[in-house]
């Protein structure tokens, strides 16, 4: 038992220390003179791009919120927007300290206040999940597109990194298979309550098939990642020698990103390193390139910080509030 806390609190405290020690790393790597020039960028930021990303990236997450619903319905369940934001809110607020305990919790609060149950509300979580991965699927494919040369010199240079992310893919994806079927045959009362859990997350999934309103889930879908590329794509006009970039330039920045977010919590001090990095491939210098980074990242982590500590503090008192108006109506 000891063992396994220490373990938990290794896997949520390690990706914290790794994140500051690469944000120690980058500002004590920067030559004074770069760093200054970072500086620069940054403290005359012009705050109506600034402003214009953040409206786009709220706008997202009340979409996610409405786009949610479509996937609790077909279960029977149906939940208000303004709690819905708050849920999600809330999700990205807790993943910036615990990676992933943001789908957890937002699972587990609506069965609090909603009384879904957590495996079928997890399920729709994990729907959405694999949604976004297709969709950043599809903007690697168009970023192939028009960046063939450059990312096929990346795959060449990284053959190796990739065929192990496929292989450990695979091994997951069998060992859960495995565990689904080991579970549907177990008579013991842990093994018939994780078959259990197994199920409503299935139910949870499928119901992405039994929805009456695929279209409007579509077109939410879209335009979320429509606000996520159109948050990042606005950030080039607040530092000169990158307001010339143009979208097949941004979209790998983008892509590198997107995947520095889940390797540390929130991206914290990997996100500006690797879009930087992403930038320099295309001659942007290190101070500009880095600049775009911390405005992106500190900007949208500000936003998520503001509205989930603002959801933490509602959603208790929103129920609150409603219940008093069902009992005195």
């Amino acid at each position: 038992m000891q063992r396994a806390k220490r373990f938990s609190a290794l896997k949520t405290v390690l990706p914290i220390f790794i994140g500051l020690g690469l944000v120690a790393y980058s500002y004590w790597s920067t030559p004074p003179l770069v760093r200054e020039q970072i500086f620069s960028y940054i403290s005359t930021v012009d705050l109506r791009y600034v402003f214009a990303s953040l409206v786009m990236a709220v706008l997202s997450h009340i979409s996610r919120a409405v786009r949610w619903n479509y996937l609790l319905r077909p279960m029977g369940y149906s939940v208000g927007v303004v709690p819905s934001v708050f849920f999600v809110f809330m999700a990205y607020f807790a993943n910036l300290g615990i990676p992933r305990s943001g789908e957890v919790l937002r699972a587990s609060s609506l069965r609090t206040y909603e009384k879904v149950p957590f495996e079928k509300a997890f399920g729709t979580i994990v729907t959405e999940r694999v949604i976004d991965l297709v969709m950043l699927f599809l903007i690697i494919g168009l970023s192939l597109l028009l960046q063939t040369r450059l990312i096929l010199d990346w795959i060449s240079a990284n053959t190796a990194t990739l065929i192990f992310s496929v292989l450990f893919l695979v091994v997951a994806i069998a060992g859960l298979i495995f565990m689904v079927r080991l579970s549907s045959k177990a008579t013991s009362p842990w093994g018939i309550k994780l078959h259990e859990f197994f199920k409503g997350i299935q139910e949870g999934l499928s119901s992405i098939l039994q929805m009456k309103n695929k279209s409007y889930f579509i077109a939410h879908t879209l335009f979320i990642w429509a606000c996520y590329v159109g948050m990042f794509v606005v950030i080039k006009y607040t530092v000169a020698e990158t307001a010339s970039l143009g979208l097949s330039e941004l979209l790998v920045a983008f892509i590198a990103g997107s995947f520095a977010m889940t390797a540390t919590n929130g991206g914290v001090g990997l996100y500006p390193i690797v879009v930087r990095a992403s930038l320099g491939l295309f001659g942007i210098s290190y101070a500009s390139g880095e600049a775009f980074g911390w405005i992106v990242w500190s900007s949208q982590t500000l936003m998520i910080v503001v509205f989930g500590a603002i959801s933490f503090l509602s959603l208790p008192l929103w129920y609150k509030v409603k219940r008093r108006l069902f009992l005195n109506g």
